[in-house]
C-alpha cells in the first residue's frame, strides 16, 4: 500500500493511521520532493513522534478540526443505562481528561479512574485531583507542595469519609479502604519532611523520596478501589443488540498479564537495567469498550496470543495479533452477522468509539465520519502503552485480533487533540511494566498471555 502525501495535514493522518494497519500490509510512505524543508518533521514522526516539534505539529493538525455535537442514535433505548452516571463523566471528567491546567494527563491509572461511570459527586473528583497532584509534586521534588497535598488529602478523608462510604455498594469495604488510605499518609508526610532536610541529589534524599513514592503508589491503587465501589450495582454499558453474537466484557474490567522473551535468549534493557523477561500488566476496560475488550479477553483466554511474535516495533507502536498463515486475524469464531467476516474467514469486530457525553459507544464508524472531529473520548491515547485496536486504514470494521501499544508520549497533545482519539478504539492501558515496551522488538515472543482477574465479566455469545 503506497500513500501520496499532498499536505502536512494529510501527512499527520497517514503517519498515524497507517501505522496500525494489519501487519502483513506493506506500508510505503513516499514523501519525495513534496515535503522539501518539512522533511525533518516527517522524520521526527516516523522515529516515534518524540520531538516537541512533531508533537506540536500533530496537535495543531487536529485542533483545526471542527467539533460538532450530535446525538447517539446507535444505542438501543432498551439497554440498561443510568443517565445520571454517564452525565457525571461529562460534567466532572471532561475538563480533567487532559490533566490539571495545560498539563496532559499521561497517568494510565488516573485515566482509568476518570473513565469510571460513577454518580456525580464533585467532592470525590476534587479529592482525587488533589491526591493525584502529590505524585507530580514528589516527582518534581516540590516537597512543600507534596506535604500540603498530603495534609489536604488527610483532611478530606476525615471530613468526607461518611459521604464517600454512602456512595459505595459495600459501605464496610469502603470504610476499610479509607482507613488503609489514611494509614499511608503519615509515613508519606514524614518521608517528605525528611526529604526537606537532606541535600538535593543525595542518597538520603533519594531514599526518602522513593519511600514517599511507594506510599503514593499504594494510595492510588486504593483510590481506584474506592471509586470502583462507587459504580452502581448492575451497571452495564449499553451495546446494540446487533453485536450480541460477539464476545463482550460486561459491567467491569479485566486484568491481563503478558510475559515476553527475546528469541535469542537475550535480555530486555530498561534504562540500563537488564531483565531476562518482560512482564506487563494491563487493565482492559469493559465500561468504554465492551465489544473490543471482550474480543481481546476471549482471545487471551483461548491462548490465541501465546507464543506469538511481535510483528511491528517502529518507535511509534508495538503491534501483534497476526497469526501464521494467510489470515490477517482470528478465524476460530463464528463471524458476526452485523460486520461479517474477512476475506480469509476472519472474525471481524466493529469500530467502537466512546465520546464524552454519549450514553454509550457508537459503532462501525469513526469520529470524523460522524462529523465530531476534535471531541474527547472517554479513554484517550495520552498514556504511554495505551492499547488500540488495529484495522485497515480505510475500513473501520476490519479489526479482528491485531492490536497495538502506543509509544507516543507527549506533554503537548491533550485528549481529543491528537490524530488517534476517535479513529481507533482505546480498550485498555498498561499499568505495570510499560517501560519494557521501549525495548520490545520485532520477533520478540509472547510466551504467556493470561487473564488474571475479571474473567467473570466476559460474556460469550449464546
Amino acid at each position: 500500500m503506497k500513500f501520496s502525501l499532498s499536505s502536512l495535514a494529510l501527512l499527520a493522518t497517514c503517519a498515524s493511521t497507517s501505522a496500525f494497519a494489519p501487519s502483513n500490509i506493506n506500508i510505503n510512505v513516499n514523501v519525495g520532493s513534496q515535503l522539501n524543508a518539512k522533511n525533518s518533521i516527517f522524520q521526527s514522526i516516523e522515529e516515534g513522534v518524540k520531538g516537541a516539534a512533531a508533537a506540536t505539529f500533530l496537535a495543531g493538525a487536529i485542533w483545526a478540526s471542527p467539533a460538532a455535537m450530535v446525538s447517539n442514535d446507535a444505542i438501543s433505548s432498551n439497554n440498561l443505562l443510568n443517565d445520571n452516571v454517564r452525565s457525571t463523566i461529562v460534567a466532572d471528567a471532561k475538563e480533567m481528561a487532559s490533566g490539571s491546567g495545560s498539563r496532559v494527563n499521561k497517568d494510565a491509572e488516573s485515566l482509568l479512574r476518570l473513565g469510571l461511570p460513577i454518580p456525580k459527586d464533585k467532592d470525590v473528583r476534587k479529592f482525587v485531583v488533589v491526591a493525584e497532584e502529590i505524585k507530580q509534586d514528589i516527582g518534581t521534588k516540590r516537597k512543600a507542595a507534596a506535604i500540603d497535598g498530603i495534609k489536604k488529602t488527610k483532611s478530606t478523608l476525615k471530613s468526607k469519609s461518611a459521604d464517600f462510604t454512602k456512595m459505595c455498594r459495600d459501605t464496610n469495604e469502603c470504610t476499610s479502604i479509607i482507613a488503609d488510605m489514611t494509614a499511608l499518609l503519615d509515613p508519606m508526610d514524614a518521608a517528605m519532611k525528611d526529604a526537606q532536610q537532606f541535600f538535593n541529589g543525595s542518597d538520603q534524599e533519594r531514599k526518602v523520596l522513593d519511600d514517599a513514592y511507594a506510599g503514593y503508589d499504594k494510595l492510588q491503587k486504593l483510590m481506584t478501589q474506592l471509586e470502583e465501589q462507587m459504580v452502581p450495582k448492575g451497571f452495564v454499558t449499553p451495546v446494540p443488540s446487533d453485536y450480541a453474537d460477539l464476545p463482550q466484557l460486561r459491567g467491569g474490567r479485566a486484568t491481563v498479564e503478558f510475559v515476553l522473551n527475546k528469541p535469542d535468549g537475550g535480555e530486555f534493557n530498561v534504562e540500563g537495567k537488564l531483565f531476562p523477561t518482560a512482564k506487563m500488566v494491563m487493565i482492559i476496560d469493559g465500561y468504554t469498550a465492551p465489544v473490543t475488550g471482550g474480543n481481546f479477553v476471549e482471545l487471551v483466554d483461548k491462548g490465541f496470543y501465546n507464543n506469538m511474535k511481535i510483528q511491528r516495533s517502529d518507535g511509534f507502536v508495538v503491534q501483534t495479533g497476526d497469526p501464521d498463515g494467510i489470515a490477517d486475524g482470528y478465524t476460530g469464531g463464528t463471524p458476526s452477522k452485523s460486520v461479517g467476516k474477512g476475506k480469509h474467514g476472519e472474525r471481524l469486530i466493529p469500530s467502537e468509539i466512546f465520546c464524552k457525553g454519549d450514553k454509550g459507544p457508537f459503532y462501525e464508524t469513526t469520529i470524523e465520519d460522524e462529523g465530531r472531529g476534535g471531541e474527547a473520548t472517554v479513554l484517550p491515547f495520552s498514556s504511554f502503552g495505551a492499547m488500540g485496536w488495529a484495522r485497515d486504514e480505510y475500513d473501520a470494521n476490519s479489526g479482528s485480533s491485531q492490536f497495538f501499544w502506543l509509544l507516543f508520549d507527549s506533554d503537548l497533545t491533550p485528549a481529543g487533540k491528537n490524530v488517534l482519539d476517535g479513529r481507533y478504539p482505546v480498550f485498555g492501558y498498561v499499568v505495570e511494566g510499560a517501560d519494557f515496551l521501549r525495548d520490545v522488538k520485532e520477533d520478540d515472543i509472547i510466551v504467556s498471555a493470561k487473564v488474571t482477574a475479571g474473567i467473570d465479566k466476559l460474556v460469550l455469545p449464546k
